[in-house]
């Protein structure tokens, strides 16, 4: 019988534009983004020269997602550096761009350590430029192999929480090559069910207000010729209700020492849903978003965002009909006060598995995250029950 819901598109291809690049021109290099803000409409890149055009762009979500924001931390003090700029004061207003993704500050130390360190070394200013360059392919590189790990990880996992295949996975938020250097964190896993015939349906909350999944893992899926169907974020509990949800896997932007989750704003209300429906809630992230130094959810530093992204409806590219370009419609009286977190904070005790590129944390407790936190590879597979050896 046909899935009356389902979207799929098959012989899809990925994304021809990369999300990030560095780029050598004759005038000097720059950072190349794909400017999310006009997907699904358009591919679209943005070239920033030097640091303020690339903070602009993080703040407004033309670059975004915890693993790239740190890859693009990094490219950013190489660019500074590389154009004859203070790297340290580069670096603080990277740093900062965005407050809860913890990858962003983790990619700029990365950088700026390079760089501080050949200088200290005794080579000059350019050979330091050079460092740093180096440092952020480094952390472009991690990050795409971690993402292959993620998936070979997740996707075991779902095989062992759910023999059988036939997924049906409902995510949050985009999480997929858009904000990753390989083909992202939890989306990922969900591409890699895809590919081994094991995904029945992919579904995608919209994600409001700046609806990320609508727009960008809707494009994603189709471009990769998954079975996909988008839902508005009120709607996930009707189908938990309807016992069509196998499991949910998100994203993540900090991981506290706890095990508390820092997501997209809507995850923790999924997480409530799946506890109560007896369905398995799964974060995938890499273990650079973990945050040893955050002791405890609670002391997460959640963005607050402009309160016209949830009063107006922004079409910044698209022309409806007697608006212009760039016109937020208003959908709230003038004056309306608006709540705009941008991430909610889901305890360790509704979730049921962080997927790294380490290995699978299971439960998730304060002792088996610092031992994640402290080694990369483990001598003695303990799946199901601690972490999963690489």
């Amino acid at each position: 019988m046909a899935d009356p819901y389902g979207v799929r598109q098959a012989g899809a291809v990925a994304p021809a534009v990369p999300a990030l690049r560095w780029e050598e021109l004759p005038e000097g290099p720059v950072v190349v983004l794909l400017d999310q803000t006009r997907l699904p409409a358009e591919e679209i890149e943005l070239v920033c020269t030097d640091v303020p055009a690339l903070v602009e762009a993080i703040r407004t979500l033309a670059v975004r997602g915890a693993p790239l924001l740190g890859i693009a931390g990094a490219y950013g003090v190489a660019l500074a550096a590389a154009r004859g700029f203070d790297a340290a004061d580069a670096a603080a207003s990277l740093a900062y761009a965005r407050p809860t993704a913890v990858n962003l500050a983790y990619g700029v130390r990365r950088a700026v350590a390079a760089y501080d360190g050949a200088l200290l070394a005794g080579q000059s200013p350019e050979e330091a430029a050079g460092a740093a360059l180096a440092a952020a392919r480094a952390v472009h590189a991690e990050d795409a192999r971690a993402s292959a790990r993620m998936a070979e990880h997740g996707l075991a996992l779902l095989g062992e929480l759910l023999p059988g295949g036939g997924h049906r996975i409902l995510t949050h938020c985009n999480t997929g090559a858009l904000v990753s250097g390989g083909e992202g964190t939890a989306f990922a896993v969900a591409l890699a069910a895809h590919r081994a015939g094991e995904l029945r349906r992919l579904w995608v909350d919209e994600t409001r207000p700046l609806l990320q999944g609508a727009r960008l893992t809707a494009y994603e899926a189709a471009r990769a010729g998954m079975a996909y169907t988008v839902l508005p974020d009120g709607a996930a509990g009707s189908l938990f209700a309807a016992g069509e949800v196998d499991a949910v896997l998100i994203g993540a932007d900090r991981i506290a020492a706890d095990g508390a989750v820092a997501n997209k704003v809507g995850s923790y209300p999924l997480a409530v849903l799946a506890r109560y429906h007896h369905v398995p809630f799964v974060v995938v992230a890499p273990t650079t978003t973990l945050d040893p130094e955050t002791e405890e959810g609670a002391l997460i530093e959640v963005e607050q965002r402009a309160g016209h992204e949830v009063t107006e409806i922004s079409l910044p590219h698209v022309l409806a009909a007697g608006t212009d370009a760039g016109v937020g419609v208003p959908v709230a009286p003038l004056g309306a006060q608006a709540y705009n977190p941008a991430f909610d904070v889901t305890p360790a005790e509704l979730v049921t598995a962080i997927v790294t590129e380490a290995g699978v944390v299971s439960p998730v407790t304060r002792d088996s995250l610092a031992e994640v936190c402290s080694t990369s590879r483990f001598a003695k597979s303990r799946s199901g029950n601690g972490m999963m050896a690489e």
